[in-house]
């Protein structure tokens, strides 16, 4: 059962609702460039580079994703075009939803309030909200918190937004890292981990695990 005190249920978005597919567009960007056998280890440096780019002051996610890509190809001795680094950031908000998560948020949000909390820019987000087929209270953004998630402050700016605590939050999402440590370290009242594939869940950090969101509605009483 789920603590009385949740007042909301919030959301990652990339990754756990939206089906974030930075993986395939960066494969077929750099098909030409990167052996095959090499290009899961290039999308590993890739994903690492983008997670240690949000983890000092703000800056705009464009930059974020450039910088990241940058480094990639400086760490690859390869050339570095400002071109590809556009296409990712312009490809993003054409994604839509995996197909596990319509129904299933539609269903929680008969019970709880959506909130989105998303390491997005404003001029992106909605268009990925808009194709998740649910009813959302409050869609919030790093531009918004000017910090990105694993970020204290990026929670605090929903905490504060919304007029609650850690105790008044359900917080669901695919990476351990981005946000279930986080919301742990602030005692968020309640964790789920949504068991995409795409990092390693350790348990300790005190989290209901789901294999897809279409368990969700079980684990609030739906």
């Amino acid at each position: 059962m789920l603590p009385s005190t949740i007042r909301y249920v919030s959301f990652d978005c990339y990754g756990t609702l939206t089906d974030f597919r930075i993986g395939q567009l960066t494969q077929s960007l750099y098909a030409g460039r990167v052996g095959e056998t090499a290009m899961a280890a290039f999308i590993e440096d890739f994903t690492a580079y983008r997670f240690d780019e949000v983890l000092g002051a703000w800056k705009p996610y464009p930059e974020v994703l450039h910088d990241a890509l940058e480094r990639t190809c400086r760490k690859w001795n390869l050339d570095f075009s400002a071109e590809d680094a556009a296409r990712i950031v312009e490809a993003v908000p054409s994604w839509g939803p995996h197909p596990d998560v319509p129904a299933a948020l539609a269903k929680v949000a008969t019970a709880l309030p959506l909130v989105i909390l998303s390491n997005a820019a404003d001029n992106q987000i909605q268009s990925n909200v808009d194709k998740l087929g649910a009813p959302c209270h409050a869609v919030l953004t790093a531009e918004q918190a000017q910090a990105y998630k694993p970020r204290l402050r990026a929670f605090e700016y929903m905490f504060d937004t919304l007029g609650c605590g850690p105790e008044h939050f359900l917080h669901v999402s695919s990476s351990l890292r981005y946000d279930l440590m986080s919301a742990h370290d602030l005692r968020i009242a309640a964790r789920v981990f949504v068991n995409r594939g795409h990092g390693p869940g350790n348990p300790a950090y005190g989290y209901h695990e789901i294999s897809d969101l279409g368990g969700l509605p079980a684990l609030v009483g739906l």
